[in-house]
């Protein structure tokens, strides 16, 4: 298996998001997104928003790991919204189980990966952050 590179966003700058992200987009496999909301972990980051807009300027797919609470409401809307991985914490969703082998949503943008978009869980019991 070869190494992947997959900077986080986290050490961008935030006023130039695009620009960061282009930046890296010769040497990176992935851009990783860490979403905290301040509640399942105590650190408050960036959401949904910000990834919907940052994809209308990424070449890189998107890995978005979520460290928030009720996973089982947003991570749908983050791989509906265009990225390519949601990692979710285990501990953090009703059906620990059933949430990570759920299929994503049938819609034009996600049947030609819909494996690599349906939410997975974290390995760690804890934020990895």
């Amino acid at each position: 298996m070869a190494v992947q590179i997959s900077p986080s966003i986290l050490s961008a700058d935030f006023a130039r998001l695009a620009d960061e992200a282009a930046a890296v987009a010769g040497v990176a496999d992935w851009l990783h997104v860490d979403v905290m909301d301040n509640h399942f972990v105590p650190n408050l980051t960036l959401g949904l928003p910000v990834v919907e807009a940052l994809l209308k300027h990424a070449t890189l797919p998107l890995d978005c790991h979520l460290m928030i609470e009720d996973p089982d409401r947003w991570a749908p809307q983050y791989a509906e919204a265009g990225a390519r991985n949601v990692t979710i914490h285990a501990e953090a969703v009703h059906a620990p189980v059933g949430r990570p082998r759920a299929p994503a949503p049938d819609l034009p943008s996600t049947r030609a990966r819909r494996s690599s978009r349906t939410p997975t869980c974290c390995p760690r019991s804890t934020c990895c952050c």
